[in-house]
C-alpha cells in the first residue's frame, strides 16, 4: 500500500484554506477579546487577579507561558498580557491573510503552534471568565489545524478526518446532553422558552420568539435530527459527507441570527468544510475549471519527514479520545470537559436544560444617602445583557462579552461569586477599567456613595405590548440580591 499516497488529501486544498483562515479568524477575534476584557476581569488589579490563581497548587499545575518563575514569583504582568495577545494577533492575521501558507510547512506548523500556545496561556489562568466549552474548541481545533500543514504539502487526509471527529463530537455530543437532560427537549417545547431566557439575546431574538408554537417545535424536531442524525453522515464518502456539512453549517446560521453565543456557531461553521471536498465545491459552483485550480494550489504528496509528523499527530489525537468518546454515551454525560489540560480532544454539548424564566441581576448606584427612601438610584447598563427595557438587544457574537454572560449565570443562582463582590468594590472605586466593561457610567466616572443589586423577572413583550408602550421587554422587580453597601460599609 501507497501510504504516502493514501495520506495526501490533495481533494481537500479549499477546505485547508477555509479552516485556517477561519480559525485564524476567530483567534483575532479572541485575541481581542483577551486585549480588551482581560486586565480588568483577570489583570493584576482585577476581580480575580490571575497573578493569585497563579500561586495556587492548581494555577502552577496549568501549562501556561504565565506560570514561569522570576524571584520565585510568576511573572504575569498586565503588560505581558497585552503583549501575549498583541503577538497572538499579529500571528494569527498573517495566517488569515495567507501569509503563513507561503512558508514551508516547518515554519508554518510551529507557527501556528504559538498561537495556540499563547491561547492556552491564557485560557489556563482565565478561572470562570475563560470557563466556557467554546474555549476548549478553539484550542482543540487551532492546535489541529495547524498540522493540515502549509502549501508544500496535500493536506494529511488523517487530519481532515480528526476535525470530522471534532464536529462528530461537538454536535453528537450536544444532542445526546440535550435527550439526557430536560424534558423539554424530549417533548419538542424547549424553544417556547430559549430565545427568550437564553445568556444573551441579539437582535432577532423577539421576534424568533414570537413565532407560532408550532414552529418551535419543528426547530427542536430539526435540531435532533441536525445533531443525532447528520454528523454520523460526515465519514460516508462524497458527497454525502459534503451535504451533511451544509446541513450543520445551516443550523449553526440559524443560531447565528438568533443569538450570541460567541464564536461557538462560527467555528462549527468553520469546522464544517472538512468535510467538503474540491470536487464537491466545483460541482456546486458549476464552476469546474475555477475549482480544480483552486484545488490545485497546493502539492499533492505528501513529504516523507511531513507524513510521519502528520501521522504520529494522528496517532496522539487518536489515543486521547477514548475518554470524550466513553462520555459520549455514559449515562452521566460529562458537558464542556477536558480530559487533560493541553485542552485537546474535549467533550462539548451546550443547554442540557433550558431556563422557563429569565431573570436578571440590575446593577445600581446612587450618590445620596442611601438610607433616605428619597435617593435617586441611577443604573448601570451593560454592553450587551438586558437592561433598558426599550433597547435593542445588540449582536456581539463571535466577540466575547465574558462579564454580561457572567451576569447571566450570576441570575441563575451562583450568586456568592467572589467575583460580583469585587465588582461592585471597583464600582464604589469608581474604577476605570471595570467602568470601561460597561456600556455606560450614570456617574460619569465619579464614585457612587453605594451600590446596591436588584433581581428583576424579564419576558419580551408581545406584539400588541409592543406597538402601545413601544418596549421590547417587560421587567418586574423580584428581590434584592445585595442590599446597599458602601466603602465605609
Amino acid at each position: 500500500m501507497d501510504v504516502l499516497g493514501w495520506l495526501a488529501g490533495g481533494d481537500y486544498t479549499i477546505a485547508r484554506e477555509i479552516l485556517q483562515r477561519g480559525v485564524a479568524l476567530l483567534y483575532v477575534v479572541a485575541f481581542v477579546s483577551a486585549l480588551n476584557q482581560f486586565p480588568a476581569l483577570l489583570g493584576e488589579h482585577g476581580l480575580l487577579p490571575a497573578p493569585r490563581f497563579l500561586r495556587s497548587a492548581y494555577g502552577r499545575a496549568q501549562p501556561t507561558l504565565f506560570r514561569l518563575q522570576r524571584s520565585g514569583r510568576p511573572i504575569y504582568t498586565d503588560r505581558l498580557l497585552r503583549v501575549v495577545a498583541v503577538t497572538g494577533t499579529a500571528l494569527s492575521a498573517l495566517v488569515v491573510l495567507g501569509v503563513l501558507q507561503l512558508t514551508p510547512s516547518w515554519v508554518f506548523v510551529p507557527v501556528f503552534l504559538v498561537v495556540w500556545f499563547l491561547y492556552l496561556s491564557i485560557v489556563n489562568i482565565g478561572q470562570t471568565f475563560y470557563g466556557f466549552g467554546w474555549e476548549s474548541l478553539l484550542c482543540e481545533a487551532g492546535f489541529t489545524v495547524a498540522f493540515l500543514g502549509s502549501a508544500d504539502t496535500a493536506p494529511p487526509i488523517t487530519i481532515i478526518l480528526l476535525l470530522r471527529w471534532l464536529v462528530f463530537r461537538l454536535e453528537f455530543g450536544a444532542g445526546m446532553i440535550k435527550m439526557r437532560g430536560d424534558r423539554v427537549w424530549r417533548d419538542l417545547t424547549a424553544l417556547y422558552y430559549h430565545h427568550e431566557t437564553q445568556p444573551m439575546p441579539n437582535p432577532l431574538s423577539r421576534t424568533a420568539h414570537l413565532l407560532p408554537k408550532w414552529f418551535h417545535r419543528v426547530e427542536v424536531l430539526g435540531n435532533h435530527v441536525a445533531q443525532l442524525a447528520v454528523p454520523w453522515l460526515l465519514f460516508l464518502p462524497q458527497p454525502v459527507a459534503a451535504g451533511a456539512a451544509a446541513i450543520v453549517v445551516l443550523t449553526q446560521l440559524w443560531l447565528v441570527a438568533t443569538g450570541n453565543f460567541a464564536w461557538l456557531n462560527a467555528i462549527t461553521i468553520v469546522l464544517a468544510f472538512s468535510a467538503v471536498s474540491d470536487g464537491v465545491w466545483s460541482w456546486a459552483l458549476s464552476w469546474a475549471d475555477g475549482g480544480a485550480h483552486l484545488g490545485g494550489l497546493g502539492a499533492e504528496s505528501v513529504a516523507p519527514g511531513y507524513a510521519v509528523v502528520a501521522l504520529v499527530v494522528t496517532a496522539g489525537l487518536v489515543a486521547l479520545s477514548w475518554p470524550p468518546l466513553k462520555n459520549l454515551f455514559r449515562r452521566r454525560q460529562l458537558m464542556n470537559a477536558s480530559f487533560n489540560r493541553w485542552h485537546l480532544v474535549n467533550a462539548y454539548g451546550a443547554f442540557g436544560s433550558v431556563t422557563r424564566e429569565r431573570f436578571e441581576v440590575t446593577v445600581e448606584g446612587t450618590a445620596d444617602d442611601p438610607q433616605d427612601r428619597r435617593a435617586e438610584w441611577r443604573e448601570y447598563a451593560f454592553k450587551g445583557k438586558p437592561g433598558d427595557v426599550r433597547r435593542l438587544p445588540a449582536q456581539f457574537a463571535p466577540y466575547h462579552l465574558r462579564l454580561d454572560w457572567l451576569m447571566w449565570f450570576l441570575a441563575l443562582g451562583s450568586r456568592d461569586s467572589p467575583w460580583f463582590q469585587v465588582f461592585l468594590l471597583r464600582l464604589l472605586e469608581a474604577d476605570g477599567p471595570t467602568l470601561k466593561l460597561l456600556r455606560t457610567d450614570p456617574f460619569g466616572g465619579a464614585a457612587p456613595r453605594a451600590v446596591r443589586a436588584t433581581m428583576h423577572l424579564y419576558r419580551f413583550t408581545t406584539r400588541g405590548e409592543k406597538r402601545a408602550t413601544g418596549d421590547r421587554w417587560v421587567r418586574t422587580e423580584a428581590g434584592t440580591l445585595v442590599p446597599p453597601v458602601s466603602l465605609r460599609g
